[in-house]
Protein backbone atom coordinates (compact mmCIF):
# COMPACT_ATOMS: atom_id res chain seq x y z
CA UNK A 1 0.00 0.00 0.00
CA UNK A 2 1.08 3.80 -0.67
CA UNK A 3 1.85 5.38 2.64
CA UNK A 4 -0.62 7.95 1.16
CA UNK A 5 -4.54 7.64 1.26
CA UNK A 6 -5.27 7.97 -2.45
CA UNK A 7 -9.47 9.05 -2.69
CA UNK A 8 -9.30 6.51 -5.96
CA UNK A 9 -7.49 3.71 -5.79
CA UNK A 10 -6.23 3.02 -9.67
CA UNK A 11 -4.83 -0.48 -9.23
CA UNK A 12 -6.07 -3.32 -6.75
CA UNK A 13 -3.17 -4.71 -4.92
CA UNK A 14 -3.06 -8.29 -2.91
CA UNK A 15 -2.03 -7.65 0.31
CA UNK A 16 0.88 -9.30 1.55
CA UNK A 17 1.62 -11.32 4.68
CA UNK A 18 4.37 -9.82 7.45
CA UNK A 19 6.61 -12.40 8.44
CA UNK A 20 10.00 -12.22 10.18
CA UNK A 21 10.23 -8.30 9.72
CA UNK A 22 9.33 -9.06 5.88
CA UNK A 23 6.54 -8.25 3.46
CA UNK A 24 5.79 -11.82 1.61
CA UNK A 25 3.71 -12.42 -1.39
CA UNK A 26 0.92 -15.31 -0.77
CA UNK A 27 1.27 -18.68 -2.82
CA UNK A 28 -2.46 -18.89 -2.16
CA UNK A 29 -4.54 -18.95 -5.36
CA UNK A 30 -7.36 -18.08 -3.79
CA UNK A 31 -8.03 -14.39 -2.81
CA UNK A 32 -11.05 -12.81 -1.23
CA UNK A 33 -12.34 -8.99 -3.17
CA UNK A 34 -12.11 -5.91 -0.81
CA UNK A 35 -14.82 -3.04 -1.43
CA UNK A 36 -15.86 0.32 -0.42
CA UNK A 37 -19.02 -0.33 1.47
CA UNK A 38 -19.72 3.22 0.11
CA UNK A 39 -19.24 2.99 -3.77
CA UNK A 40 -19.43 -0.53 -4.02
CA UNK A 41 -15.85 -0.49 -5.36
CA UNK A 42 -12.95 -3.19 -5.82
CA UNK A 43 -10.05 -1.68 -4.06
CA UNK A 44 -8.07 -4.62 -2.94
CA UNK A 45 -7.81 -8.32 -2.49
CA UNK A 46 -6.94 -10.98 0.47
CA UNK A 47 -4.99 -13.85 0.02
CA UNK A 48 -6.58 -16.75 1.55
CA UNK A 49 -3.21 -17.62 2.97
CA UNK A 50 -1.91 -21.54 3.08
CA UNK A 51 -1.53 -23.70 5.80
CA UNK A 52 1.99 -23.47 5.32
CA UNK A 53 2.30 -19.86 5.21
CA UNK A 54 0.64 -19.77 8.39
CA UNK A 55 3.05 -22.11 9.89
CA UNK A 56 6.06 -19.95 8.64
CA UNK A 57 4.63 -17.32 10.76
CA UNK A 58 4.79 -19.42 13.68
CA UNK A 59 8.19 -20.60 13.04
CA UNK A 60 9.65 -17.01 13.17
CA UNK A 61 7.61 -15.97 16.27
CA UNK A 62 8.82 -18.90 17.74
CA UNK A 63 12.49 -18.38 16.47
CA UNK A 64 12.39 -14.42 17.85
CA UNK A 65 11.06 -15.81 21.40
CA UNK A 66 13.80 -16.69 23.66
CA UNK A 67 16.04 -13.07 22.19
CA UNK A 68 12.32 -11.35 23.25
CA UNK A 69 11.75 -12.70 26.01
CA UNK A 70 14.77 -11.86 27.27
CA UNK A 71 15.07 -8.30 26.37
CA UNK A 72 14.19 -5.84 29.16
CA UNK A 73 10.70 -4.76 29.78
CA UNK A 74 11.55 -1.25 29.93
CA UNK A 75 13.42 -2.04 26.25
CA UNK A 76 10.21 -3.93 24.74
CA UNK A 77 7.99 -1.14 26.34
CA UNK A 78 10.01 1.74 24.39
CA UNK A 79 9.46 0.09 21.32
CA UNK A 80 5.75 0.39 22.06
CA UNK A 81 6.03 3.83 22.79
CA UNK A 82 7.60 4.49 19.19
CA UNK A 83 4.47 2.49 17.85
CA UNK A 84 2.45 4.56 19.16
CA UNK A 85 3.64 7.89 18.52
CA UNK A 86 4.24 6.41 14.94
CA UNK A 87 -0.16 6.26 15.32
CA UNK A 88 -0.92 9.44 16.24
CA UNK A 89 0.96 10.85 13.91
CA UNK A 90 -0.43 9.16 11.41
CA UNK A 91 -3.46 9.29 13.05
CA UNK A 92 -5.27 11.20 10.22
CA UNK A 93 -4.90 8.81 7.32
CA UNK A 94 -5.40 5.57 8.98
CA UNK A 95 -8.57 6.91 10.12
CA UNK A 96 -9.65 7.33 6.60
CA UNK A 97 -8.13 4.14 5.63
CA UNK A 98 -9.99 2.53 8.03
CA UNK A 99 -13.55 4.23 6.93
CA UNK A 100 -12.58 3.64 3.35
CA UNK A 101 -12.39 0.07 3.45
CA UNK A 102 -15.20 -0.42 6.34
CA UNK A 103 -17.82 2.34 5.94
CA UNK A 104 -18.09 4.04 9.40
CA UNK A 105 -18.17 7.71 9.57
CA UNK A 106 -14.96 9.43 9.94
CA UNK A 107 -15.17 10.43 13.27
CA UNK A 108 -16.19 7.06 14.51
CA UNK A 109 -12.83 5.93 12.33
CA UNK A 110 -10.92 8.62 14.72
CA UNK A 111 -12.71 7.20 17.86
CA UNK A 112 -11.17 3.73 17.34
CA UNK A 113 -7.56 4.98 16.02
CA UNK A 114 -8.28 7.35 19.66
CA UNK A 115 -8.73 3.59 21.66
CA UNK A 116 -6.03 1.99 19.62
CA UNK A 117 -3.32 4.84 20.47
CA UNK A 118 -4.99 4.19 24.32
CA UNK A 119 -4.47 0.65 24.44
CA UNK A 120 -0.73 1.01 23.33
CA UNK A 121 -0.23 3.84 26.28
CA UNK A 122 -2.23 1.40 28.86
CA UNK A 123 0.55 -1.66 27.78
CA UNK A 124 3.46 0.74 27.99
CA UNK A 125 2.04 0.25 31.55
CA UNK A 126 3.40 -3.68 31.68
CA UNK A 127 6.84 -2.85 33.74
CA UNK A 128 4.13 -2.21 36.59
CA UNK A 129 1.38 -4.40 35.68
CA UNK A 130 3.07 -7.50 35.16
CA UNK A 131 4.93 -7.01 38.50
CA UNK A 132 4.61 -10.02 41.11
CA UNK A 133 4.35 -10.30 44.43
CA UNK A 134 7.12 -11.63 47.25
CA UNK A 135 6.14 -12.62 51.08
CA UNK A 136 8.70 -12.60 53.76
CA UNK A 137 9.06 -15.30 56.37
CA UNK A 138 6.31 -17.49 55.21
CA UNK A 139 8.35 -20.04 57.95
CA UNK A 140 11.15 -19.52 59.86
CA UNK A 141 14.21 -17.83 57.28
CA UNK A 142 12.05 -18.84 54.56
CA UNK A 143 10.60 -16.18 51.78
CA UNK A 144 8.30 -17.25 48.65
CA UNK A 145 7.65 -14.68 46.36
CA UNK A 146 5.35 -14.95 42.16
CA UNK A 147 7.38 -14.37 38.97
CA UNK A 148 5.38 -13.35 36.07
CA UNK A 149 6.82 -15.55 33.02
CA UNK A 150 5.53 -15.20 29.00
CA UNK A 151 4.41 -18.36 27.22
CA UNK A 152 5.27 -18.09 23.56
CA UNK A 153 3.82 -17.64 20.49
CA UNK A 154 0.41 -16.25 20.68
CA UNK A 155 -2.12 -14.76 17.84
CA UNK A 156 -5.43 -13.21 17.28
CA UNK A 157 -7.80 -13.76 14.77
CA UNK A 158 -9.47 -10.87 14.31
CA UNK A 159 -13.13 -8.90 13.48
CA UNK A 160 -14.55 -6.60 10.51
CA UNK A 161 -16.26 -4.25 12.68
CA UNK A 162 -13.28 -2.58 14.33
CA UNK A 163 -10.08 -3.60 11.65
CA UNK A 164 -7.66 -0.55 13.50
CA UNK A 165 -8.35 -0.91 17.25
CA UNK A 166 -9.73 -4.74 18.48
CA UNK A 167 -5.98 -6.33 17.77
CA UNK A 168 -4.60 -3.85 19.72
CA UNK A 169 -6.40 -5.43 22.62
CA UNK A 170 -4.06 -8.15 22.36
CA UNK A 171 -0.95 -7.55 20.69
CA UNK A 172 0.63 -4.95 22.73
CA UNK A 173 0.26 -6.50 26.47
CA UNK A 174 1.57 -9.71 24.86
CA UNK A 175 4.36 -9.23 23.34
CA UNK A 176 4.90 -6.18 26.33
CA UNK A 177 4.90 -9.03 28.74
CA UNK A 178 7.56 -10.81 26.42
CA UNK A 179 5.77 -13.12 24.37
CA UNK A 180 5.56 -12.72 19.93
CA UNK A 181 2.48 -12.33 18.34
CA UNK A 182 0.77 -13.21 15.20
CA UNK A 183 -2.40 -11.10 13.81
CA UNK A 184 -4.90 -12.45 11.63
CA UNK A 185 -6.91 -9.29 10.50
CA UNK A 186 -10.08 -10.08 8.89
CA UNK A 187 -9.90 -11.23 5.46
CA UNK A 188 -13.00 -8.56 4.89
CA UNK A 189 -11.26 -5.29 5.91
CA UNK A 190 -7.16 -6.21 5.56
CA UNK A 191 -6.27 -2.55 4.36
CA UNK A 192 -5.61 -1.01 8.12
CA UNK A 193 -3.47 -3.85 9.15
CA UNK A 194 -1.27 -3.44 6.71
CA UNK A 195 -0.95 0.10 7.20
CA UNK A 196 -0.32 -0.30 10.43
CA UNK A 197 2.80 -2.98 9.81
CA UNK A 198 4.35 -0.97 7.29
CA UNK A 199 4.46 1.82 9.90
CA UNK A 200 5.54 -0.60 12.84
CA UNK A 201 8.27 -1.91 9.80
CA UNK A 202 9.40 1.33 9.83
CA UNK A 203 10.53 1.42 13.32
CA UNK A 204 12.76 -1.35 14.43
CA UNK A 205 11.01 -3.66 16.14
CA UNK A 206 12.85 -6.75 15.98
CA UNK A 207 12.34 -9.28 13.39
CA UNK A 208 9.57 -12.07 14.23
CA UNK A 209 8.14 -10.42 17.43
CA UNK A 210 4.91 -9.23 15.56
CA UNK A 211 3.71 -10.89 12.65
CA UNK A 212 0.60 -10.84 9.93
CA UNK A 213 -0.84 -13.84 8.01
CA UNK A 214 -4.32 -12.94 6.08
CA UNK A 215 -6.72 -15.67 5.46
CA UNK A 216 -9.32 -17.55 6.29
CA UNK A 217 -10.48 -21.36 8.13
CA UNK A 218 -7.06 -22.92 6.83
CA UNK A 219 -5.01 -20.17 7.99
CA UNK A 220 -6.70 -20.39 11.47
CA UNK A 221 -6.83 -23.58 11.91
CA UNK A 222 -3.10 -24.28 11.11
CA UNK A 223 -2.17 -21.38 14.27
CA UNK A 224 -4.42 -23.44 16.54
CA UNK A 225 -2.96 -26.93 15.57
CA UNK A 226 0.39 -25.75 15.54
CA UNK A 227 2.56 -27.29 18.55
CA UNK A 228 5.06 -24.08 19.14
CA UNK A 229 1.54 -21.62 19.54
CA UNK A 230 0.45 -21.25 23.56
CA UNK A 231 -3.35 -19.80 22.98
CA UNK A 232 -5.10 -17.22 20.75
CA UNK A 233 -7.62 -14.37 20.80
CA UNK A 234 -10.90 -13.77 19.20
CA UNK A 235 -13.64 -12.16 17.91
CA UNK A 236 -16.38 -12.61 16.04
CA UNK A 237 -19.30 -14.53 16.40
CA UNK A 238 -20.72 -16.99 18.60
CA UNK A 239 -20.97 -19.87 17.04
CA UNK A 240 -17.41 -19.53 15.40
CA UNK A 241 -16.18 -18.71 18.76
CA UNK A 242 -17.45 -21.39 20.34
CA UNK A 243 -16.00 -23.79 17.71
CA UNK A 244 -12.67 -22.26 17.84
CA UNK A 245 -13.10 -22.46 21.71
CA UNK A 246 -13.57 -26.09 21.68
CA UNK A 247 -10.25 -26.81 19.18
CA UNK A 248 -8.46 -24.62 21.27
CA UNK A 249 -8.94 -26.32 24.06
CA UNK A 250 -8.31 -29.67 21.77
CA UNK A 251 -4.91 -28.57 21.49
CA UNK A 252 -4.18 -27.47 25.08
CA UNK A 253 -4.08 -23.75 24.02
CA UNK A 254 -4.98 -20.68 26.10
CA UNK A 255 -8.11 -18.99 24.49
CA UNK A 256 -9.76 -15.75 25.21
CA UNK A 257 -13.16 -16.06 22.87
CA UNK A 258 -15.68 -12.40 22.06
CA UNK A 259 -18.91 -13.87 20.79
CA UNK A 260 -21.88 -11.53 20.14
CA UNK A 261 -24.37 -9.97 21.56
CA UNK A 262 -27.87 -8.71 22.01
CA UNK A 263 -27.33 -5.67 24.61
CA UNK A 264 -30.94 -4.57 25.99
CA UNK A 265 -30.92 -0.63 26.84
CA UNK A 266 -33.84 -0.10 29.70
CA UNK A 267 -35.37 2.75 30.07
CA UNK A 268 -37.36 3.39 33.70
CA UNK A 269 -40.45 6.14 33.90
CA UNK A 270 -37.94 8.32 35.92
CA UNK A 271 -35.05 8.78 33.44
CA UNK A 272 -34.42 11.97 31.98
CA UNK A 273 -35.44 11.27 28.40
CA UNK A 274 -33.82 14.69 27.27
CA UNK A 275 -30.52 13.63 28.55
CA UNK A 276 -30.72 10.14 27.15
CA UNK A 277 -32.06 10.20 23.78
CA UNK A 278 -28.52 11.09 21.99
CA UNK A 279 -26.73 8.13 24.47
CA UNK A 280 -29.83 5.79 23.43
CA UNK A 281 -29.53 6.67 19.23
CA UNK A 282 -26.19 6.74 19.28
CA UNK A 283 -25.69 2.87 21.16
CA UNK A 284 -27.86 1.81 18.33
CA UNK A 285 -27.01 3.42 15.03
CA UNK A 286 -22.97 3.82 15.93
CA UNK A 287 -20.99 2.73 12.89
CA UNK A 288 -24.39 1.40 11.49
CA UNK A 289 -25.24 -1.07 14.31
CA UNK A 290 -22.18 -3.41 13.83
CA UNK A 291 -20.29 -3.36 17.39
CA UNK A 292 -20.92 -6.04 19.71
CA UNK A 293 -21.88 -3.22 21.64
CA UNK A 294 -24.48 -1.58 19.81
CA UNK A 295 -28.19 -1.70 21.61
CA UNK A 296 -30.00 -4.50 20.70
CA UNK A 297 -33.17 -3.93 22.78
CA UNK A 298 -34.82 -0.66 23.38
CA UNK A 299 -36.78 -2.07 27.02
CA UNK A 300 -39.13 0.60 27.76
CA UNK A 301 -40.65 0.28 31.09
CA UNK A 302 -44.19 1.55 32.20
CA UNK A 303 -45.18 4.97 31.44
CA UNK A 304 -42.08 5.75 29.90
CA UNK A 305 -42.77 3.72 26.79
CA UNK A 306 -45.39 5.95 24.44
CA UNK A 307 -42.77 9.10 25.10
CA UNK A 308 -40.09 7.12 24.89
CA UNK A 309 -41.26 5.80 21.51
CA UNK A 310 -41.93 9.20 19.85
CA UNK A 311 -38.54 10.61 21.11
CA UNK A 312 -36.63 8.13 19.65
CA UNK A 313 -37.99 8.10 15.92
CA UNK A 314 -37.77 12.23 16.15
CA UNK A 315 -33.90 12.08 16.75
CA UNK A 316 -33.44 8.96 14.13
CA UNK A 317 -35.11 10.79 11.84
CA UNK A 318 -32.05 13.29 12.12
CA UNK A 319 -29.99 11.37 12.05
CA UNK A 320 -27.34 11.89 8.49
CA UNK A 321 -26.48 8.94 6.43
CA UNK A 322 -23.83 8.82 3.86
CA UNK A 323 -20.42 8.11 2.88
CA UNK A 324 -18.36 8.24 5.94
CA UNK A 325 -15.39 10.06 4.50
CA UNK A 326 -17.78 13.18 4.51
CA UNK A 327 -17.02 14.96 7.42
CA UNK A 328 -20.76 15.58 9.42
CA UNK A 329 -21.84 12.01 8.47
CA UNK A 330 -23.55 10.27 11.70
CA UNK A 331 -23.70 6.74 9.85
CA UNK A 332 -21.92 5.32 6.96
CA UNK A 333 -23.13 1.88 5.22
CA UNK A 334 -23.19 -1.87 6.31
CA UNK A 335 -19.44 -2.90 6.23
CA UNK A 336 -20.91 -5.86 2.94
CA UNK A 337 -23.70 -6.05 0.77
CA UNK A 338 -23.73 -9.50 2.79
CA UNK A 339 -24.11 -7.90 6.40
CA UNK A 340 -26.70 -5.07 4.41
CA UNK A 341 -28.89 -8.11 2.55
CA UNK A 342 -28.69 -10.19 6.01
CA UNK A 343 -29.73 -7.07 7.97
CA UNK A 344 -32.71 -6.80 5.12
CA UNK A 345 -33.55 -9.72 6.27
CA UNK A 346 -34.12 -9.53 9.83
CA UNK A 347 -36.69 -6.93 8.58
CA UNK A 348 -38.75 -8.48 6.60
CA UNK A 349 -38.84 -11.31 9.30
CA UNK A 350 -39.66 -8.48 12.02
CA UNK A 351 -42.92 -8.10 9.42
CA UNK A 352 -43.26 -11.52 9.33
CA UNK A 353 -43.48 -11.91 12.74
CA UNK A 354 -45.87 -9.26 13.01
CA UNK A 355 -43.95 -6.25 14.53
CA UNK A 356 -44.87 -2.82 13.38
CA UNK A 357 -42.01 -0.80 11.58
CA UNK A 358 -42.02 2.65 12.58
CA UNK A 359 -39.26 3.84 10.66
CA UNK A 360 -38.21 1.94 7.47
CA UNK A 361 -34.58 2.61 6.05
CA UNK A 362 -35.06 0.54 4.00
CA UNK A 363 -34.09 2.19 0.15
CA UNK A 364 -32.60 4.97 1.59
CA UNK A 365 -30.90 6.98 -1.32
CA UNK A 366 -27.25 8.55 -0.51
CA UNK A 367 -26.85 11.12 -3.46
CA UNK A 368 -23.74 9.78 -5.40
CA UNK A 369 -23.61 6.26 -3.93
CA UNK A 370 -26.33 4.43 -5.76
CA UNK A 371 -24.28 1.14 -5.30
CA UNK A 372 -23.11 1.84 -1.73
CA UNK A 373 -24.54 -0.65 1.29
CA UNK A 374 -26.62 1.51 2.95
CA UNK A 375 -29.66 1.16 5.59
CA UNK A 376 -30.97 3.84 7.27
CA UNK A 377 -32.39 4.07 10.63
CA UNK A 378 -34.75 1.41 11.21
CA UNK A 379 -37.42 1.46 13.98
CA UNK A 380 -39.77 -1.55 15.23
CA UNK A 381 -42.71 -1.30 17.81
CA UNK A 382 -45.20 -3.87 18.91
CA UNK A 383 -41.88 -6.22 19.25
CA UNK A 384 -42.64 -8.88 21.84
CA UNK A 385 -39.39 -11.31 23.78
CA UNK A 386 -39.89 -14.65 21.72
CA UNK A 387 -39.75 -12.88 18.19
CA UNK A 388 -36.07 -12.85 16.13
CA UNK A 389 -35.31 -9.54 16.42
CA UNK A 390 -35.67 -9.35 20.00
CA UNK A 391 -33.27 -12.39 20.72
CA UNK A 392 -31.31 -12.71 18.15
CA UNK A 393 -28.02 -10.26 16.72
CA UNK A 394 -29.40 -8.18 13.50
CA UNK A 395 -25.68 -6.29 13.75
CA UNK A 396 -27.26 -3.26 11.62
CA UNK A 397 -29.15 -0.09 12.30
CA UNK A 398 -32.22 -1.13 13.81
CA UNK A 399 -34.11 -0.67 17.29
CA UNK A 400 -36.63 -3.27 18.57
CA UNK A 401 -38.43 -1.78 21.04
CA UNK A 402 -40.55 -3.66 23.45
CA UNK A 403 -42.50 -2.78 26.25
CA UNK A 404 -42.13 -4.05 30.12
CA UNK A 405 -44.25 -3.53 33.10
CA UNK A 406 -41.82 -3.18 35.54
CA UNK A 407 -37.82 -3.78 36.14
CA UNK A 408 -38.63 -7.42 37.37
CA UNK A 409 -40.24 -8.24 33.95
CA UNK A 410 -37.83 -6.12 32.07
CA UNK A 411 -34.67 -8.43 33.32
CA UNK A 412 -36.35 -11.28 32.99
CA UNK A 413 -36.75 -10.64 29.26
CA UNK A 414 -32.57 -9.19 29.18
CA UNK A 415 -31.94 -12.68 31.09
CA UNK A 416 -34.06 -14.98 28.37
CA UNK A 417 -31.10 -14.53 26.04
CA UNK A 418 -28.20 -16.67 25.45
CA UNK A 419 -26.14 -13.45 25.60
CA UNK A 420 -24.28 -11.46 28.62
CA UNK A 421 -21.97 -8.90 26.78
CA UNK A 422 -23.66 -5.32 27.95
CA UNK A 423 -26.27 -3.73 29.10
CA UNK A 424 -27.44 -0.48 30.30
CA UNK A 425 -30.07 1.28 32.71
CA UNK A 426 -31.26 5.06 32.39
CA UNK A 427 -32.96 6.09 35.80
CA UNK A 428 -32.86 8.73 38.49
CA UNK A 429 -32.99 5.80 41.09
CA UNK A 430 -30.05 4.52 42.85
CA UNK A 431 -31.45 2.28 44.22
CA UNK A 432 -32.77 0.82 40.83
CA UNK A 433 -28.92 1.25 39.53
CA UNK A 434 -27.68 -0.80 42.25
CA UNK A 435 -30.21 -3.63 42.01
CA UNK A 436 -29.42 -3.85 37.83
CA UNK A 437 -25.65 -4.06 38.25
CA UNK A 438 -26.66 -6.10 40.90
CA UNK A 439 -28.55 -8.56 38.95
CA UNK A 440 -28.10 -8.23 35.44
CA UNK A 441 -26.28 -11.05 34.02
CA UNK A 442 -24.00 -8.98 31.50
CA UNK A 443 -19.76 -8.42 31.61
CA UNK A 444 -20.35 -4.64 31.08
CA UNK A 445 -22.81 -2.52 32.74
CA UNK A 446 -23.91 1.11 31.94
CA UNK A 447 -26.14 3.65 34.11
CA UNK A 448 -27.44 6.88 32.11
CA UNK A 449 -24.74 6.16 29.59
CA UNK A 450 -25.27 4.18 26.54
CA UNK A 451 -23.91 0.52 25.84
CA UNK A 452 -20.38 0.42 28.41
CA UNK A 453 -17.54 0.28 26.36
CA UNK A 454 -14.38 -0.18 29.27
CA UNK A 455 -11.26 1.84 28.85
CA UNK A 456 -8.18 0.15 27.96
CA UNK A 457 -7.13 0.02 31.79
CA UNK A 458 -10.28 -2.52 32.50
CA UNK A 459 -11.17 -5.70 31.40
CA UNK A 460 -13.77 -6.30 27.69
CA UNK A 461 -15.67 -8.21 29.88
CA UNK A 462 -18.67 -10.32 28.92
CA UNK A 463 -21.17 -13.59 30.39
CA UNK A 464 -22.66 -16.11 29.13
CA UNK A 465 -22.55 -16.79 24.90
CA UNK A 466 -20.84 -13.76 24.20
CA UNK A 467 -17.69 -15.03 25.99
CA UNK A 468 -15.84 -17.98 26.06
CA UNK A 469 -12.91 -18.10 29.01
CA UNK A 470 -11.90 -16.71 32.05
CA UNK A 471 -9.84 -13.77 31.37
CA UNK A 472 -10.75 -11.11 28.95
CA UNK A 473 -8.96 -8.54 26.74
CA UNK A 474 -7.22 -5.23 28.00
CA UNK A 475 -5.56 -4.02 31.49
CA UNK A 476 -4.60 -6.22 34.02
CA UNK A 477 -7.05 -9.22 32.46
CA UNK A 478 -4.41 -9.01 29.27
CA UNK A 479 -1.49 -9.44 31.21
CA UNK A 480 -2.53 -12.69 33.32
CA UNK A 481 -3.56 -13.90 30.22
CA UNK A 482 -0.10 -13.55 28.48
CA UNK A 483 1.59 -14.98 31.30
CA UNK A 484 2.13 -17.68 33.87
CA UNK A 485 3.00 -17.51 37.12
CA UNK A 486 5.75 -19.31 38.82
CA UNK A 487 6.15 -19.62 42.57
CA UNK A 488 9.45 -19.32 44.14
CA UNK A 489 10.21 -20.64 47.25
CA UNK A 490 14.06 -19.74 48.62
CA UNK A 491 15.57 -20.89 51.91
CA UNK A 492 19.39 -19.88 52.40
CA UNK A 493 21.99 -21.94 54.95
Amino acid sequence: MSSELEVTILTVEVMKNYINGKWVESKATETRDVFNPATGELIAKTPMSTREEALEAVKAAKAAYNRWRETPVFTRVRHLNRIRDAFEENFEELSKILTTEQGKAIDEARGEYRRTIENLECATSIPSLQMGYNTEDIAAGIDEMVIKQPLGVFFCVAPFNFPGMVPTWFWPFAIGVGNTYIVKPSEQVPMSQVRQFEIIHELGLPRGVLNMVHGGAEAVTALIESPDTAGMSFVGSSPVGKLLYKKAGEYGKRAQVQGGAKNFLTIMPDADLDRSIPAIITSFYGCAGQRCLAGGVLLAVGDIYEPLKKAVVEAAKKYSVGNGLEEGVQMGPLASKAGMEKVLRYIERGLEEGAQLILDGRGIEVKGHPDGYFIGPTIFDKVTPEMAIAKEEIFGPVIPIIHAKDLNEAIDIIHAVPYGNASSVFTSSGSIAREYQYRVKAGNIGINIGVAAPIATFPFSGMKDSFFGDLHGQGKDAVDFFTENKVVITRWF
